[in-house]
């Protein structure tokens, strides 16, 4: 589940009622904070209140998403791996990737 490493501290801090009062605060009403995560199989362990033998070994700040998750506080989307724009700050990109990548979040392109 290493799309939601990042998510967890925030979450788990009282980040979540931050955010939605944060939200709020600007009119934007959300009955679920949501959250966007291109690994399927993270997304179905998360949805999923059973607890299975191949799931134990994950570690228990993963579960308290999944109880935020079952508690309807926060949702789970998949997002492809093409379109995750996290990715220009965290990855090496070629020339054209990041250009996709700053036009998709409104960026001004360094080149212009």
């Amino acid at each position: 589940m290493k799309c939601l490493r990042s998510y967890w501290p925030e979450v788990g801090s009282g980040g979540l009622s931050q955010l939605r009062n944060q939200l709020q605060d600007y009119d934007i009403q959300l009955s679920k904070i949501p959250i966007y995560c291109d690994n399927t199989s993270a997304i179905a362990i998360a949805n999923n209140p059973v607890l299975h033998s191949k799931t134990k070994h994950i570690e228990v700040r993963y579960h308290f998403i999944r109880d935020h998750v079952m508690n309807g506080d926060i949702e789970l989307h998949f997002v492809p791996t093409e379109y995750q724009l996290a990715d220009l700050f965290t990855k090496p990109l070629d020339v054209t990737r990041f250009n996709m990548l700053i036009s998709e979040l409104g960026m001004l392109n360094p080149d212009d």
